[in-house]
């Protein structure tokens, strides 16, 4: 029954599609994918917490009909919203809430051979796509992007414009710092290490603020040793493991980490979790964090 009731909703869709083609209009993802969407959109699906955060920046949460199950702790949001499985999305309960377009992220094909939205799209409604940026620039065209879908490129030109003042704030300050300080950014806890190098926005921030990733010469994520870690002897350790009890003394509680000299100065740091993992407009309070906690005495007013 289910099965029949899916491709009953599916031919719907294309008919319906097909009569309403002449009001579409034609936008290149982020992906590089030309998707055909409505010129007006009403409803709207989010997959994920990034994409949200940027929607609900541009004053349209009350157009979201569902969100990823990740998007929930987000300000303002509404609670009551049907909630989508981040990485293996229902079909049905999409196609029966008949969005407009559906905004996906590049995370929602993580561990997964096959586009999850493809029963979606070939039920004739449009699923946009955003990779995970790997800069800031990349994070303002995200906006920019998801704005222009909705139809609020000036409202989302205002937010990336506010976001580039803040990071030229902190980069004029940056750039003048010759004695820089060496950061570890701890994502995942030990006994299963998660850093990141070069190609990231958050390596992007460290550079920003004056600063060098110890991790700067690896390619994007890296899941390093604890004896890399200890070699390398960071100034200033980071972590956003906010999930744990207290991940900043777990850090400095560690076997022999104590000769690290982030531990030895008590330097170990905790950030916004969301702020630091979402690239959103959100990112610029982790940069701001960020500054803080590497050099406290340039950026601690």
């Amino acid at each position: 029954m289910k099965k029949l009731l899916l491709l009953l909703t599916t031919l719907s869709m294309f008919i319906f599609s097909g009569c309403s083609s002449e009001s579409d209009r034609t936008v290149t993802d982020r992906e590089g994918t030309e998707v055909s969407i409505p010129k007006k959109i009403e409803k709207v699906i989010s997959t994920a917490p990034s994409n949200t955060e940027v929607i609900m920046g541009l004053g349209l949460g009350d157009k979201l009909v569902a969100i990823d199950t990740y998007s929930t702790d987000i300000e303002g949001i509404n609670q009551e919203l049907p909630q989508i499985d981040f990485s293996n999305p229902d079909a049905e309960t999409i196609i029966s809430l008949d969005p407009d377009v559906v905004i996906a992220s590049g995370h929602n094909k993580t561990g997964s051979t096959e586009d999850p939205f493809k029963a979606i799209s070939e039920a004739g409604i449009p699923v946009v796509y955003i990779p995970s940026s790997e800069s800031i620039e990349g994070v303002y065209e995200d906006i920019n992007f998801i704005a222009d879908v909705l139809n609020e490129k000036e409202k989302g030109q205002e937010i990336v414009n506010g976001m580039k003042e803040k990071v030229d704030e902190i980069k004029a300050i940056g750039d003048k710092i010759e004695d820089k300080k060496t950061v570890y950014f701890e994502i995942s806890p030990a006994p299963s290490l998660f850093s990141f190098g070069k190609d990231t926005f958050l390596n992007e921030m460290i550079e920003i603020v004056g600063a060098k990733n110890i991790f700067a010469d690896e390619e994007g994520w890296v899941s390093p040793t604890e004896e890399s870690v200890i070699d390398a002897n960071p100034d200033v350790i980071i972590t956003n493991a906010s999930y744990m009890e207290n991940p900043t003394e777990e850090i400095k509680s560690r076997e022999a980490w104590d000769v690290i000299n982030a531990v030895k100065d008590n330097a170990v740091h905790l950030v916004d979790k969301n702020a630091s993992s979402r690239p959103s407009q959100n990112a610029t309070k982790a940069l701001e964090e960020i500054a803080k906690a590497v050099y406290p005495e340039y950026y601690g007013q």
